[in-house]
């Protein structure tokens, strides 16, 4: 009979020792490395800009935040691109589910974002998933319903989302996207 493989199990307890950059998933390290390329960053920067600037147009409570640890369970720490809190800025991770988790796809990626990270948020009920694809220069805008995703119209142009009660902003690819 053969010797089953050990496989470890980690927590956050873990994770908070780790150098480098991690995500921790059901107990499984992933590493974050390396650093996203220019064109990643430069559309998550915009997006995160358009993001807040619009939070604060329409006076909502709501706050745009990129690269934050969010501790989902003890055993399971990601870091979305974005994430839209509103239930405060918390003093060191976010603790519950964000309103909104926009990821920017890159090749080493955008598995992951379409597959583990889109299952994960929705368990978590994130009511809106963005899986923004700065290559082909497109927004996949997901809204849970029914304890699974389903797309929203796509637009050709502007669209607005609905981020929290009284809380609607409006979204402009071409800002985004702009060369």
């Amino acid at each position: 009979m053969p010797v089953p493989r050990y496989q470890p199990h980690y927590t956050f307890a873990d994770y908070a020792q780790w150098q480098g950059d991690w995500e921790l998933w059901n107990g499984l390290p992933v590493a974050m490395t390396p650093s996203p390329f220019g064109n990643h960053q430069q559309t998550l920067t915009r997006l995160a800009r358009l993001l807040g600037n619009e939070l604060e147009r329409v006076g909502c409570e709501c706050e745009a935040l990129v690269e934050l640890d969010w501790v989902v369970t003890d055993d399971t720490v990601v870091r979305p691109d974005l994430m839209i809190v509103c239930n405060g800025v918390p003093a060191r991770h976010q603790q519950t589910a964000p309103a909104l988790v926009a990821e920017v796809l890159s090749v080493s990626t955008a598995s992951r974002d379409r597959t583990f990270k889109r299952a994960l948020y929705a368990s978590q009920s994130v009511p809106l998933y963005l899986m923004v694809e700065p290559e082909e220069q497109q927004i996949e805008v997901l809204h849970l319903a029914e304890d699974r995703y389903h797309p929203l119209a796509s637009a050709v142009g502007p669209f607005s989302l609905s981020v929290h009660p009284d809380c609607e902003i409006i979204l402009d690819p071409s800002k985004l996207f702009r060369r």
